[in-house]
């Protein structure tokens, strides 16, 4: 099982540590690195090439402002892409608008801005298909975290 977790920016490490984060709590191989569609395209495609030979199942693509890489890399690899709009202008709905409107046939998974970590959950579930163990493992994720919810929520709250 192996994921990769492509950044557009160095500025954008501190927001996408969440994407390694779940996969880490799942045990999931990972390689992270910052590429950029506008300033590297050529480097862009040489690594999508190496991730399919190296077999990696999964992309998980952050981006800002413009936030065209999840959508040139899944112009290139039929793998699946994770999309993770990420704030700069706009708030991040500039980035968000255009990861999610990708045109027909070409789609990009989409997490909510800045949500890294859900990009991470959104990959195990889709690896979770072809590993049983995995499956399992994120069934008992689930499990704790309702736990936890319901003992950490139990006394109520005061207003």
């Amino acid at each position: 099982m192996k994921v990769a977790i492509i950044l557009g920016s160095k500025s954008d490490v501190d927001k996408m540590k969440g994407a390694a984060v779940a996969l880490k709590e799942f045990n999931i191989e990972y390689r992270a690195q910052v590429l950029s569609a506008h300033r590297v395209p050529e480097k862009l495609l040489e690594t999508l090439e190496e991730l399919e030979k190296e077999n990696y199942e999964c992309i998980i693509a952050g981006a800002g402002l413009a936030a065209h890489l999840p959508g040139v890399i899944a112009s290139h690899t039929t793998l699946p892409v994770i999309g993770v709009p990420l704030k700069a202008a706009l708030e991040g709905m500039d980035s968000l608008l255009s990861i999610v409107q990708m045109p027909k046939s070409i789609p990009v998974a989409t997490v909510g801005i800045n949500n890294s970590f859900n990009a991470g959950m959104l990959a195990a579930q889709i690896l979770s298909l072809k590993y049983p163990n995995l499956k399992e493992k994120l069934t008992e994720f689930r499990k704790n975290m309702k736990e936890k919810f319901i003992n950490d929520n139990k006394e109520g709250v005061e207003l």
